[in-house]
């Protein structure tokens, strides 16, 4: 019997992750025994505060009395209900999720752990990874901003190590798009978190530059080699992309 047949598979990223995508394809690539996803579209990695309607909106825990839920929507708004949602909907308050359903039995404890975020953060909230590997507690740790893709990341990642030590973490860099000058923002998120990640030990995946959707065969708004719109993958680039991930998993997972 394959070991993955005993392996449960937990997820988080942004729309490019959410639901059967390409991760689906590692679970049924690899045989895994379950696949628990927190991804959500639209997301990123850190907290935000937004202002609308004359109302200040900032990013609440999972656990908050109050919580108002998590949206995946984009178009404009005024409408403050929808806007504390969408302050809701980052990779921090998607962990504070995944802990809460684990805990309550929805989800088993991960043996494998995959993050692939950062297509949507903006260059502007990247941080400092150095400032934010600074410590080694999360807890009271001034250096650790959940309000930058740095600090997030780490404190994301550090969440699932501590919870699991047993887990064994992957992160996936975003893919190419077809925009060129989304590519270059994309690179200086992927130097951020593979700065992180190596500061926590954790295995990067070179989607971006390994798994076959190149923005030479893309095009832009609409449907090129793999991607069905410039950005999202259609059927053939999930599938594309999952069995590189799969094959990533299963040689470095040992």
């Amino acid at each position: 019997m394959d070991i993955f047949e005993n392996l449960n598979f937990g997820v988080d990223g942004d729309s490019i992750t959410a639901g059967n995508q390409w991760s689906w394809h590692v679970s049924r690539i690899l045989g895994m025994k379950t696949h628990s996803n927190v991804a959500v579209g639209s997301s990123v990695w850190y907290k935000r505060t937004f202002s609308v309607a004359g109302q200040t909106v900032t990013t609440q825990d999972y656990t908050a009395p109050d919580f108002a839920g998590i949206s995946d929507g984009w178009e404009p708004t005024d409408d403050p209900v929808e806007m504390q949602k969408r302050a809701n909907n980052c990779a921090v308050v998607h962990i504070q999720r995944f802990l809460a359903e684990v805990k309550c039995g929805n989800f088993p404890t991960p043996d494998i752990f995959a993050f692939a975020m950062g297509t949507n953060d903006l260059e502007e909230f990247i941080g400092d990874p150095e400032k934010a590997l600074t410590g080694k507690e999360l807890s009271g740790n001034e250096n650790i901003d959940l309000f930058t893709e740095a600090g997030a990341a780490r404190w994301c990642i550090q969440t699932i190590q501590e919870n699991f030590p047993a887990c064994r973490m992957f992160l996936l860099t975003p893919i190419q798009t077809a925009t060129p000058e989304h590519n270059q923002k994309v690179e200086k998120t992927i130097g951020c978190l593979r700065r992180i990640c190596r500061g926590l030990s954790v295995q990067v995946i070179d989607t971006y530059g390994g798994c076959g959707i190149c923005e030479k065969f893309e095009v832009i708004g609409g449907r090129g080699k793999y991607l069905k719109d410039g950005l999202h993958p259609g059927a053939d680039g999930q599938a594309l992309e999952g069995a590189f991930a799969a094959k990533e998993i299963r040689n470095n997972y040992f």
